[in-house]
């Protein structure tokens, strides 16, 4: 990723979290408390139309493993 590119998207990143300042201490509460080897993380999306949509995945270490340096890079 050239600078530029990493530049805007901490400047995106920085936003999101002002924008929704509850989800990055979720984050991280389930980062320390959740995430480990068989957890299950489900996500859901409804779309403005009403409609769900929905999947889950059940972590594996290289899972763990992914999410700890995404989660390193982003503190």
């Amino acid at each position: 990723m050239n600078p530029v590119d990493m530049l805007q998207l901490g400047t995106k990143i920085q936003t999101f979290k002002e924008q929704h300042p509850r989800f990055p201490a979720f984050v991280k509460k389930v980062g320390k408390e959740a995430i480990k080897e068989g957890a299950i993380i489900e996500i859901k999306v409804t779309s403005v139309e009403g409609q769900d949509y929905v999947t889950n995945l059940r972590l594996t270490p290289e899972d763990i493993e992914l999410l700890q340096t995404i989660m390193s890079k982003n503190a």
